[in-house]
């Protein structure tokens, strides 16, 4: 076999890997927060879970798809899992969800996926 035949089964091989990676950071992520709980409202924990399951969906819906479009989705992820990293420091504050969402959804409209948008919260 040439190198040019081994390669999609590689790629493939690689995504799902890349996959399996940002599947375990979201779940990570929302089980810190979960132990955390105190530290955040429950509507914050609960937008933070409406987040985590949209980006599930991207996760696994562009598995197969271009590494242009697997790099967004992993920029989403990241953006949304290191949001509370430095919040540990006493003066430094955690971004709020919302602001997630807005960073969330501009990936998802940039990968043509309207359908997965996050609604926004509503004011309070």
């Amino acid at each position: 076999m040439t190198e040019r035949q081994t390669t999609p089964a590689v790629d493939r091989k690689n995504s799902r890997h890349e996959s399996d990676v940002l599947l375990r950071q979201l779940d990570g992520h929302l089980a810190r927060l979960q132990a955390g709980q105190s530290q955040h409202s429950g509507h914050e924990m609960a937008l933070a879970e409406r987040i985590a399951a949209h980006l599930r969906q991207l996760i696994r819906d562009t598995v197969r798809a271009s590494a242009v479009d697997r790099a967004r989705v992993r920029a989403a992820v990241h953006y949304f899992v290191v949001r509370n990293r430095d919040a540990r420091h006493p003066h430094t504050h955690a971004r709020p969800a919302h602001v997630d969402v807005w960073v969330v959804n501009d990936i998802i409209r940039d990968l043509g996926r309207h359908d997965l948008l996050i609604p926004e919260p509503a004011a309070a």
